[in-house]
């Protein structure tokens, strides 16, 4: 009897939970595809885009780094002033960004920039994940030579050498740890977690001895862009960057951050940060279009790819889908590493420590699989996939076709309209840090198979219609 009643308090249940729930959030939990879950919304800060704009170009959410002199004299300049920056910043290269350090030295050092902001054929675009970093060399080898032009222009007992400090040190610790088998690919899942092992998780201050060994793995990311961030739920490839995003993104400070006072001035700023990642568009296809072609590709898209992707024009939508591993089956090291034992240690400082607490705390929360982005730009975001593994939308589009190793000349007109991405060349087998080697754990270019089915003809409008994003 017990069991009936059970059984019919369900069925009650069902029928009426079309009725509890808006209709809105009933049609999303009845029509994502089998092997995906919806991420649900976090609650995110409101900000000013013009204080986020100035702060990100401005702020010294990085506060300690290379005097400027020094800075001059062992760093290759950047031509032009890309960010239109005034005063001393007018001179610096937009990744870098020279700023008063705690004990009144000026200093440059790296801003988020570094990681987001790029060139593709030529044009220079904010917001762009860049991919011509050469994380294939370690980042600390160059740190003799700013060492001695130190000591020989200012003394190893100057307020330079003392603000300069902060910066050697973290890179001393992460630049062994952040070397990958390749360039273009970028390590950032990583930083934080070397960090960490160095950080108090209430305090974060500094301990010179890490809490325990820094695993061997270095498992390569593609950096997705920042206009992305208006249509998330979810930060990071595997989706488990959960909470406020703002309190996320800030963990960039933990390069050089002296505790957690300085945290606390640099949390309201990432409110604003967010509000300008939000109202950054993504850049325009700059070269001719078949309209025809585009748009029976867009039926295409709408077809076999909207599902997961959402919709684009008038009327769009994101469904924030968490793919599984079985259902997407690209490289599946970068999701398994959260779910590894050896890095609960990080989940545990982040999620209990400054970062998971107080009025926007944010949570790291690995469930597995991959993150189904949004499309916006997309002929702009080359490599795909997310390691970078696949040189061109058109490779993506017919998985039979990617190659297995390859070499880009990272020159950023080297552009391929045709095939949407950058120009390659297939090589027989790996010749350093330039080849990008499919075969190598997290470098595999297998899965998302799901054009594979249709023919090339259909592949070709569905390929003109992602120009039109």
């Amino acid at each position: 009897m017990r069991n009936l009643v059970t059984m019919a308090t369900r069925l009650v249940f069902l029928l009426l939970l079309p009725l509890l729930l808006p209709a809105e959030a009933w049609a999303a939990a009845a029509s994502h595809p089998a092997g995906t879950r919806p991420i649900p919304p976090s609650p995110q800060r409101s900000g000013d885009p013009d204080a986020g704009k100035r702060y990100l170009l401005y702020g010294d959410y990085v506060n300690a780094g290379v005097p400027v002199g020094v800075f001059r004299a062992t760093h290759a300049l950047l031509a032009g002033n890309q960010l239109k920056r005034t005063g001393i910043n007018r001179r610096v290269p937009y990744n870098f960004t020279a700023v008063k350090a705690p004990n009144g030295a000026t200093v440059v050092g790296p801003n988020c920039m570094h990681c987001h902001a790029g060139r593709i054929n030529g044009q220079f675009i904010l917001g762009l994940g860049n991919t011509h970093l050469d994380f294939s060399l370690d980042q600390s080898a160059f740190f003799p030579l700013v060492d001695s032009a130190m000591k020989a222009l200012h003394g190893a007992d100057s307020p330079e050498w003392r603000a300069y400090q902060p910066f050697r040190r973290a890179m001393r610790v992460t630049g062994p740890a952040l070397v990958t088998a390749a360039r273009g690919v970028n390590p950032a899942d990583k930083i934080a977690a070397v960090l960490a092992l160095h950080r108090d998780p209430d305090t974060l201050e500094w301990h010179e001895t890490p809490k325990r060994p820094v695993p061997r793995e270095v498992i390569p990311t593609d950096v997705p862009p920042w206009w992305h961030m208006k249509k998330k739920h979810a930060m990071l490839y595997n989706g488990m960057g959960r909470g406020d995003f703002g309190r996320i993104m800030m963990a960039s400070s933990l390069l050089t951050l002296h505790d957690r006072r300085k945290a606390e001035e640099v949390d309201p700023q990432f409110g604003h940060v967010l509000a300008f990642l939000k109202s950054i568009e993504p850049p325009k296809w700059p070269f001719a279009l078949d309209a025809t072609l585009a748009r029976r590709g867009e039926k295409i898209f709408n077809q076999n790819c909207a599902q997961c992707h959402g919709t684009y024009g008038k009327k769009e939508t994101y469904p924030n889908l968490l793919v599984s591993l079985k259902k997407v089956r690209t490289d599946p090291l970068l999701s398994n590493a959260a779910r590894d034992p050896r890095y609960n240690y990080f989940f545990k400082w982040f999620n209990k420590g400054w970062f998971g607490r107080g009025k926007h705390p944010a949570k790291l929360v690995p469930e597995g699989g991959y993150v189904a982005p949004p499309l916006d730009g997309i002929w702009a975001t080359a490599p795909y996939l997310h390691n970078g593994s696949v040189p061109t939308l058109a490779d993506l589009l017919d998985s039979t076709r990617r190659p297995d190793r390859w070499r880009r000349t990272f020159i950023s007109r080297d552009y391929d309209p045709a095939k949407v991405g950058w120009r390659y060349t297939v090589e027989p087998r790996r010749r350093g840090g330039a080849t990008y080697d499919t075969t190598l754990p997290g470098y595999s270019n297998e899965g998302h198979p799901f054009a594979d089915a249709l023919t090339d003809a259909n592949r070709s409008a569905l390929l003109e219609y992602l120009k039109t994003l």
